[in-house]
């Protein structure tokens, strides 16, 4: 069998039926696994300063980048969803995974021989089929519908390539293949390959009826790959006219590594330019995939078997870098007849939020990209996502046209339909140009259009999103919780620095935490996280702990401390970023500062309380352990201003 790729090996390599992974492997792994290299074959990362990586969050929609890597660190967090830890965990969220299985497959991929503890030489057989086994099956079908295509049985299927303009090597770089009309011919092979009956059913490679036979038979196949270039699935298209089943195209039916709101063809191919040029273009077919990308638009994709929807949106921005700005560019290209304004119309209603802008190119006679290319040549089709439209402008046009504009009660009508698109808009500064220029559209006055489109905007939704879900009939009120304030509160800006520096560098602050207590907390989860600190040992090592921090979360019992330790792990310190034990007092100081001017406000409070002449004893003592707070912390103090004098 060939090697499969390193990211879906699975655990049937190691040893052990029941015995349990040991310990000192996992924690190699952990060592050995690059965060960043694993999080960048599903996230754009960028640097944020101080070693930092910052990304825009896989498991959450947002447009401003909240999702942190610490290399150095090896943890992840989001700053949005909260979400964080371990590369272990990260692939155990990101992909589904158990633990085992994340362990095993960044164990293949960095080189860790795992051990088990009282196993024996017997394969694991996970339940069901693993995801390892899914991904290497549609590898080797991959090989073998690309090896058909040369057959004799293939040349339908070759001169429908040629006639779309696509020679051998183009079918080689996007790896076409072809599906045998034998109903079983991939079933015998992936049989061969020492595939099971089952696992390839779960891939989705093969049916079941009275017996199995080739999901895909007689059509020409396109694989569809994640960003790593792993294929996940196919699409096939018809090209004998005697093909029993009708659909033009068949694809991957929903499996467990394959789902279409997900998928984008093309990713593998596009993920690199989409970066670099911040634009992404999506089509409409795999046809249109392949023109686009060998007419040097290297930055196109399409949905698979399902129109784009928000998911798609997001797996974009991922990979463009989308994080708020104005220069990156969506571009979707759409036929130009009625089926083509529909599918614009579409995208624009079904709210698919992009910071950046947002485009449409329809080419003229209403041809997509490949039907230009075939035409015209590569130059028109760079021409056409050269000539992008505005996809409100695209959407406006549509709008308008619907309505009799020589007529008012056709202006009216209009006016009223295009002011809720007006009024959507979500960069709430273009609202009055955008006014302005309906206004000359309908031929109508400006102020028409402001008062119509204030009207749009206070419009209530309609009834049935605003009817609100029905209670449980015997569900009982929810107590009220307490609300924490946030950690990023400034409030609490010196306990935050004083924790990321002990979580990330307890080499470099050592022992000078030694008189720091939980009291010098006054966060309620910050006061956890000390806890948690001290449970761990403390951070007297003297030298960087690789381990350290993954102790510290272990040590942890409250799943908010726990999510504030992967946080204050990722976050970059303020002012270095290799502290040093003077840099790391300085912070004492501040933070017993802090603790000193709270009991001086306690104390002076109790002595307002107080009368000094009936209760003279108490006063005196009162202001003599005022007179000494105050002399404590004028030395924290000084002792503050001159280490971060010395750390200068």
């Amino acid at each position: 069998m060939e090697t499969a790729t390193w990211w879906w090996v699975t655990a049937r390599r190691l040893p052990g039926v029941a015995g349990r992974i040991r310990d000192d492997d996992i924690a190699e792994v952990r060592e050995k696994a690059r965060i960043d290299d694993v999080v960048s074959g599903y996230v754009t990362l960028k640097s944020a300063g101080g070693g930092s990586l910052k990304g825009l969050c896989p498991f959450h929609d947002e447009k401003t980048p909240s999702f942190n890597v610490n290399p150095a660190r090896q943890f992840f967090h989001c700053f949005g969803c909260g979400e964080g830890g371990d590369v272990i965990a990260f692939l155990m969220k990101v992909d589904g995974l158990s633990f085992v299985e994340s362990v095993e497959r960044l164990a293949d991929k960095f080189g860790v021989q795992l051990r088990r503890e009282d196993g024996d030489d017997e394969p694991q057989r996970p339940r069901g089929p693993a995801r390892g086994r899914l991904i290497e099956a549609h590898k080797v079908a991959q090989e073998f519908y690309a090896e058909q295509l040369g057959s004799a049985d293939a040349v339908v299927a070759r001169q429908f390539l040629h006639q779309r303009g696509f020679d051998q090597a183009a079918a080689e770089m996007f790896g076409v293949g072809f599906a045998p009309r034998d109903g079983e011919a991939l079933t015998r092979h992936l049989r061969g390959r020492r595939f099971t009956d089952e696992e390839v059913v779960a891939a989705g490679l093969v049916a079941q009826g009275r017996s199995h036979y080739d999901r895909f038979r007689g059509r020409l196949v396109w694989p569809i790959r994640e960003a790593n270039g792993d294929t996940i699935g196919f699409g096939a298209r018809r090209i004998f006219d005697d093909d029993r089943i009708e659909a033009k195209y068949l694809n991957t039916s929903e499996t467990a590594i394959y789902k279409k709101s997900q998928v984008l063809y093309g990713i593998d191919l596009a993920r690199t330019a989409m970066k670099d040029s911040q634009q992404a273009v999506v089509v409409e077919g795999y046809t249109d995939v392949m023109a686009c990308h060998l007419a040097g638009v290297r930055t196109a994709v399409a949905s698979c078997g399902t129109a784009f929807g928000t998911d798609h949106a997001r797996v974009l921005r991922r990979f463009m870098g989308d994080h708020g700005t104005t220069s990156g560019e969506v571009i979707f290209t759409f036929d130009g007849d009625s089926a083509g304004q529909k599918a614009a119309m579409k995208v624009l209603d079904s709210d698919q939020v992009f910071a950046s802008q947002t485009y449409v190119a329809v080419a003229p006679e209403g041809m997509d990209p490949c039907d230009l290319r075939l035409r015209e040549g590569d130059e028109a089709v760079r021409e056409l996502v050269a000539k992008r439209r505005p996809l409100y402008r695209f959407a406006l046009d549509n709008i308008l046209a619907r309505h009799d504009l020589d007529r008012a009660d056709g202006r009216v009508d209009a006016l009223r339909d295009a002011a809720g698109l007006v009024a959507s808009i979500r960069d709430k500064t273009k609202v009055e140009s955008f006014s302005r220029e309906l206004a000359h559209m309908v031929g109508v006055d400006v102020d028409e259009v402001r008062t119509e489109v204030r009207r749009a905007a206070d419009r209530p939704a309609r009834t049935d999103e605003r009817r609100p879900s029905r209670p449980a009939e015997a569900a009982a009120p929810e107590a009220p919780r307490p609300t924490l304030p946030s950690l990023s509160d400034p409030r609490f800006l010196i306990e935050r620095e004083m924790l990321k520096l002990v979580i990330q560098h307890p080499g470099g602050v050592g022992r000078t935490t030694a008189h720091v207590t939980t009291d010098d907390f006054t966060h309620p989860t910050f006061q956890g996280v000390w806890d948690a600190v001290t449970a761990a040992g403390g951070p007297t090592t003297g030298v960087d702990d690789p381990g350290w921090a993954n102790r510290v979360r272990g040590a942890a019992t409250d799943p908010a401390v726990v999510a504030a330790v992967t946080e204050l792990g990722v976050e970059p310190v303020r002012g270095t970023s290799d502290p040093t034990p003077t840099f790391a007092v300085a912070y004492v100081y501040r933070l017993q500062e802090l603790t000193t001017s709270r009991r001086i406000a306690d104390v002076k409070a109790r002595l307002q309380r107080t009368n000094p002449v009936d209760q003279a004893l108490d006063y005196n003592r009162m202001f003599g352990e005022l007179v000494m707070l105050e002399q404590h912390r004028r030395k924290l103090r000084e002792g503050a201003v001159g280490q971060s004098g010395a750390q200068g």
